[in-house]
C-alpha cells in the first residue's frame, strides 16, 4: 500500500522545477503557488511533497551523509572509512555539513508552510480531508524545526510563506522554537480527523497519526527536560495500540516494516529515488549489487554488548592480559587459521605479537567473544569470522568475515577496506540477491520513531523523576524482547542489578545505544545528554580496526561542537544572523 503514497509523490518530484537554493520562493513543481492546490489532486501532491522533503540529502553517486542513519558515523557507536573533519576537529562553518542540513529543512519548512497556509484557501478538497491533511503538514513542520533545534539550539522561525527579500529574521532561542514545536504538535493532536495509528497493509501506513505526534512532541519534552509531559505523552502511544515487534532481528525486514513497532518511518519502496540506500553504504562487495561499506561499527558498540547472563563483556576474560596489550599487538589473535609464510611476516610487520598465534584454532579461540552475549550484537554486527549470506559471484551464496583476506577464496567477505578489519553492519544490509533489485534503492522502511525508542525515552523520564523501578518495567520490556535478562534491584550478586538513579540513567544509555544502531539515534542521543565527548573523543579514540588499532584519530577541538555553527553562507546572507558562540572561522 505504501506505494500508492510514495508513487504520488514521485509525480511531484517527476515535474519538480525546484532550485536548490534555501531562500528560492518558487514553488517546489512548475505550478505557481496560486493554483498549486487549487485541486483535490494537487493537494494530495502539494502535501506529499513535504513528505518527500524527508529526503533531501539522499543520493546514490555517493554517500551524502546527510541521511539519518549516516550520522551514526559521528557516534560512539559508527564510525566512516573517511576521515570526518567534525571528528578530527577542524570543522569550520562553511563546511557543507551545516549548509546542507539548513537548506534541506528549511526546504520542508518552506513546503509545510505553503500547505499551511493555501490549503483552507485554495483546497477544494472535502473539509475532513483538508484538517486531516492540515495536521500532517504541522506534524512535519515540527519535524524540520526540531532537527534544526538539536543541533543549532535557535534558529529563525517561519510560519508562513515567506519572498526571498523577507528572510531576514534573527535566531529564537532555543526554548521558543521548542514551543513552536510543541504547539505544532499540540494543533495536530487535537486535531479529530487525524487518525490515532493506521494498521498493517492501510493505504494510508506511513502518513502521520496521533501516535506519531504525541511521541515527537514526548521527544521534544525531553530535550527541554519536562519529564512528566514526557512521560505522559510516551504513554498515550502505547495507549494508542503501539506495541513492541516479538523479534529483534526479524523486524528489520521488509516484511515486518509495518508492524505496530512502527510509530513514524521513511517509507521506502524498490524505485528509484524512493528507497532506502543502506545497502550501497552499509553492504559489502559480497553484498548484492557490489557495495561500499562507507559506514562502520565501531568497537565501542560491540564491546557494550552484555554476556547472555547480563553482566558486562570483558575482554580479559576472554583472553587473559587482553586489554594491557597495545592494540597492534593483539590483532593477532583477530587472524585466520593457518596463515602462510608471507601473511605471518606481515602481520609481525604490521606489529602482531605472534608469539600468541595459534595455526589451528586461533579462529575459535576469538570466535569465543561473541558467543553467549547480547542476541542484538549478532542481529547488528557482522563479527569476525561469522557467517553473512550475501553473493558469491552471479548468485546467493554464505561468506565468512576473515583477516587477512584471500581473493582466491570465494567465500571470504570481500569488503572496500579489505587491508583493514573491521565491524561491519548486519542491520539494513539485505540477504542474498532477492530481497531488493539495485543496491541504490531498497524496499526496507527507516525508522524515524519506533516505539522501543519510546519505551526508553519513557523510562528515561521516569528515570529522572527517581522513579527507578518505573523505569526499570519499561527497559525491561525492550531486554525481554531481544532475549536479555531483565534489571532488578533485588540481588547485588548479578550483573542486572541497578543501584540508583545514576546507575540506571546510565544503564538506560547504554541500552539505547545497543538497540539503535544504524538509525540515526545515537549520536542526537550523545549531544542530548552532553555525552559527546566523553563516549566518542576519549583518549585514543578515532576510526578502529577490530582490535582497537587506529586507521584516523580523533580530536576534541572545544565544547562548542555541541552546537552547531550557522552556515557561513547564510551569516553572510542575513546580516541579523549572530553565529553560535566559539567556532573558528
Amino acid at each position: 500500500m505504501k506505494r500508492t503514497f510514495l508513487i504520488a509523490g514521485a509525480a511531484l518530484l517527476a515535474f519538480s522545477g525546484c532550485k536548490k537554493e534555501l531562500l528560492n520562493t518558487a514553488p517546489y513543481d512548475q505550478l505557481a503557488t496560486e493554483s498549486m492546490w487549487n485541486t483535490d489532486n494537487l493537494t494530495d501532491l502539494g502535501v506529499n511533497g513535504i513528505y518527500n522533503a524527508l529526503r533531501q540529502g539522499q543520493v546514490i553517486g555517493g554517500a551524502s551523509g546527510l541521511e539519518l542513519y549516516q550520522y551514526d558515523r559521528f557516534s560512539s557507536t559508527g564510525m566512516t572509512r573517511d576521515a570526518e573533519a567534525m571528528l578530527q576537529g577542524t570543522i569550520t562553518p562553511g563546511n557543507s555539513l551545516f549548509s546542507n542540513n539548513w537548506k534541506n529543512f528549511y526546504e520542508g519548512i518552506i513546503r509545510a508552510n505553503d500547505a499551511i497556509t493555501n490549503i483552507p484557501l485554495k483546497s477544494p478538497s472535502d473539509a475532513k480531508k483538508k484538517a486531516r491533511l492540515l495536521a500532517e503538514s504541522k506534524f512535519l513542520r515540527a519535524y524540520f524545526y526540531f532537527r534544526l533545534n538539536q543541533v543549532w539550539k535557535g534558529v529563525p522561525v517561519y510560519l508562513e510563506p515567506v519572498k526571498y527579500n523577507d528572510f531576514n529574521k534573527g535566531r529564537e532561542t532555543e526554548a521558543a522554537v521548542w514551543d513552536v514545536v510543541i504547539k505544532d504538535l499540540t494543533d495536530a493532536i487535537n486535531e479529530p480527523e487525524l487518525p490515532n495509528k493506521y494498521a498493517k497493509g492501510s493505504a494510508g501506513f506511513g502518513r502521520v497519526t496521533k501516535a506519531a505526534a504525541y511521541a515527537l512532541r514526548g521527544k521534544a519534552y525531553m530535550y527541554m527536560q519536562k519529564w512528566p509531559e514526557a512521560a505522559a505523552d510516551f504513554a498515550q502511544v502505547k495507549t494508542l495500540g503501539h506495541s513492541l515487534f516479538p523479534n529483534y532481528q526479524l523486524l528489520f525486514k521488509e516484511a515486518n516494516e509495518q508492524s505496530d513497532e512502527a510509530v513514524f518511518s521513511l517509507q521506502n519502496t524498490g524505485i528509484d529515488g524512493l528507497g532506502s540506500t543502506t545497502q550501497f553504504y552499509c553492504g559489502t562487495r559480497s553484498s548484492f549489487g557490489s557495495c561500499w561499506n562507507t559506514y562502520l561499527v565501531s568497537p565501542n558498540l560491540v564491546d557494550l554488548y552484555e554476556n547472555i547472563d547480563g553482566s558486562a563483556f570483558d575482554w580479559n576474560k576472554i583472553i587473559p592480559g587482553y586489554s594491557a596489550m597495545t592494540p597492534a599487538a593483539r590483532q593477532v589473535f583477530f587472524l585466520r587459521d593457518n596463515l602462510s609464510a608471507a601473511e605471518i611476516t606481515a602481520a609481525a610487520g604490521r606489529g602482531a605479537d605472534m608469539s600468541k598465534y595459534l595455526p589451528a584454532g586461533n579462529e575459535a579461540r576469538i570466535k569465543k567473544a561473541y558467543e553467549n552475549r547480547d542476541p542484538r550484537l549478532a542481529a547488528n554486527v557482522i563479527t569476525p569470522y561469522a557467517a553473512y549470506n550475501g553473493v558469491i559471484g552471479a548468485g546467493p551464496g554464505t561468506t565468512f568475515s576473515r583477516f587477512p583476506y584471500r581473493s582466491a577464496d570465494l567465500t571470504d567477505l570481500r569488503t572496500d577496506t579489505q587491508q583493514f578489519f573491521y565491524y561491519l553492519y548486519r542491520k539494513f544490509v539485505y540477504e542474498g540477491n532477492t530481497e531488493l533489485l539495485n543496491r541504490g534503492f531498497g524496499p526496507i522502511d527507516l525508522p524515524i520513531i519506533r516505539y522501543a525508542d519510546v519505551l526508553l525515552m519513557w523510562a528515561e523520564a521516569l528515570n529522572e523523576q527517581n522513579d527507578v523501578a518505573g523505569a526499570i518495567l519499561k527497559v525491561n520490556e525492550v531486554r525481554a524482547r531481544a532475549g536479555m535478562p531483565g534489571l532488578q534491584q533485588a540481588d547485588a550478586t548479578k550483573g542486572t542489578y541497578v543501584t540508583g538513579q545514576t546507575d540506571m540513567r546510565n544503564r538506560i544509555r547504554n541500552e539505547r545505544r545497543v538497540e539503535f544502531p544504524n538509525e540515526g539515534v545515537n549520536y542526537f542521543d550523545e549531544m542530548r545528554w552532553k555525552t559527546w565527548k566523553e563516549s566518542t573523543f576519549k583518549t585514543g579514540a578515532g576510526v578502529q580496526q577490530v582490535w582497537g588499532q587506529n586507521t584516523v584519530s580523533y580530536t576534541w577541538p572545544g565544547d562548542y561542537l555541541y552546537n552547531w555553527p550557522i552556515p557561513q553562507a547564510e551569516i553572510e546572507r542575513n546580516v541579523n544572523l549572530v553565529q553560535t558562540p566559539d567556532w573558528p572561522k
